[in-house]
């Protein structure tokens, strides 16, 4: 049958940035930081750190909370909007360090909405009987991208991996349903406008900054919060459960005020949803997976508990996953 997640992890750079430091790179103020956002501090990649060890410790995490072996995964999928190289990306570092041997990896980009989009994508392939085994990860090296010359992107991302490994359930176990969504009219809310082949690095795109991540900020916070509920209520029908069946909600951690819209509109209790981006940022695909492996290790989620996930990112893409948890 469908996917479920029968190991987590998680993994932050030990390097902790908060807004007093901010405070004394850029002109903005913890005041003014918290109340637009949430979020009090984030954790960063130093120079020289590599990006793929915090999706590499991620995935070891995972697959020891599951007893399995790196020689027992079929498939590495990696949801990540920014990867190690523009080519070959991501997955193949990952793999290498963990030792994968020949299974397939590839990278998955969905903005922040990768994970979720993973999530749907692996319950597809584990119902069609192969693979057996996905590990599913979720990292983010945003630091390498902000212009800290824009104070009102660069307090916002912090760096870091969740990940999860995912097997064959029985009915009722696992992901219970799905919906998936994107709007292609939405795409020049998150981007970064050169370095790609539309765009190629020149000394004149360097010069201009078009080598950051540029966001419309009032954009993004219009379309989110409809997006995010639109996707919760389609995934919810899917799974053929109301709200009231829920457990958990785990939303992608972008900023407190869309976090608490989203709230409002679905009508769910604040306590009943996971919230850390105050803590670690915004870390795009790895948002949702560093929230549910800290929920599952401190006991707040439990097994049986229904949990409703849902993401929006750039493209857009947004959707929303359904699962009865196991881990």
């Amino acid at each position: 049958m469908g996917g479920r997640i029968v190991g987590l992890g998680s993994h932050l750079p030990r390097f902790l940035l908060t807004n007093a430091d901010l405070e004394r790179m850029v002109e903005t103020s913890d005041e003014w930081i918290v109340q637009r956002t949430g979020i009090r501090e984030r954790h960063h990649l130093q120079d020289g750190e590599d990006p793929a060890v915090m999706a590499i410790e991620a995935g070891r995490a995972a697959l020891a909370r599951a007893d399995t072996s790196p020689g027992d995964v079929d498939l590495l999928l990696v949801a990540t909007t920014f990867p190690d190289m523009i080519c070959p990306g991501s997955a193949p570092f990952i793999a290498g360090g963990l030792g994968l041997g020949d299974a397939p990896f590839l990278d998955l980009k969905a903005g922040c909405s990768g994970f979720v989009y993973g999530l749907a994508l692996c319950d597809a392939l584990l119902r069609c009987g192969h693979p057996h085994r996905i590990l599913l990860i979720g990292t983010e090296a945003l630091s390498r991208v902000i212009d800290w010359n824009d104070r009102k992107t660069c307090v916002l991302f912090g760096d870091g991996a969740g990940a999860a490994l995912l097997e064959s359930g029985d009915e009722g176990e696992g992901i219970l349903g799905s919906a998936l969504f994107g709007d292609a009219d939405k795409a020049h809310l998150l981007r970064i406008p050169a370095g790609g082949t539309r765009t190629p690095t020149t000394e004149d795109t360097v010069a201009a900054n078009l080598h950051y991540l540029k966001m419309e900020g009032a954009g993004v916070y219009r379309s989110a919060v409809a997006m995010m509920e639109s996707s919760s209520r389609a995934a919810l029908t899917v799974a053929g459960i109301s709200l009231g069946d829920v457990d958990w909600v785990v939303p992608h951690q972008a900023n407190i005020r869309i976090i608490e819209s989203l709230i409002r509109r679905l009508g769910v209790r604040r306590e009943r949803v996971v919230i850390n981006l105050d803590r670690v940022a915004n870390t795009s695909a790895a948002s949702i997976p560093i929230a549910l492996d800290e929920a599952t290790r401190d006991g707040r989620i439990l097994p049986g508990h229904i949990v409703l996930m849902t993401a929006f990112g750039a493209g857009a893409t947004y959707g929303a996953v359904v699962m009865r948890m196991d881990a």
